[in-house]
């Protein structure tokens, strides 16, 4: 067999070099490299967490706000529904006694009418008739009027004081 040939000595000396990296004399220490490593890692994650905490504390705030918020709402239509009832309540007594007084006025004109001796006094009771009644009627219609005036006021007004509470 026949040998390799011989490498020169400076041949030799560069391979030498490049098997041998450049590697430091010292190595650090493994507790200098793991604190280096983690004290960031806690920083960051402090950091994390107390940004974490606050938005938990902003959400938990912004929940409660917009739950009162709901519960004043759903309050003010509570009121504004119980307010419209009552005022139609209100609203068909006072038709209801309207349409009582008037059929009592025309009964009342009937019998007065049944007891006229002359067709003259039958023509005067129904000229005095028709006047009081359409004063009466205006007055109804007048009180009626106003009373479901109110009523839209009354009804409006819890579902007026929410919007308003809302946008201060």
């Amino acid at each position: 067999m026949a040998s390799p040939p011989k490498k020169s000595a400076a041949a030799q000396a560069a391979a030498d070099a490049k098997v041998e990296p450049d590697l430091p004399n010292e190595f650090p220490d493994a507790s200098e490299v793991v604190e280096a490593i983690v004290e960031p890692a806690l920083e960051m994650q402090e950091t994390v967490r107390n940004v974490t905490e606050k938005d938990v504390v902003e959400s938990r705030a912004a929940f409660v706000k917009a739950e009162v918020s709901a519960k004043d709402a759903a309050n003010g239509f509570e009121l504004s529904f119980a307010a419209a009832k009552d005022g139609v309540l209100a609203f068909n007594a006072k038709a209801f006694a309207a349409v009582r007084a008037n059929t009592e006025a025309n009964l009342d004109f009937v019998k007065a009418s049944l007891t006229a001796k002359s067709v003259s006094d039958v023509v005067a009771l129904q000229s005095e008739f028709a006047r009081k009644q359409t004063d009466a009627v205006v007055v109804q219609f007048q009180e009626l009027a106003e009373l479901a005036k109110n009523t839209v006021v009354e009804t409006l007004q819890p579902i007026k004081d929410q919007v308003t509470k809302s946008f201060k």
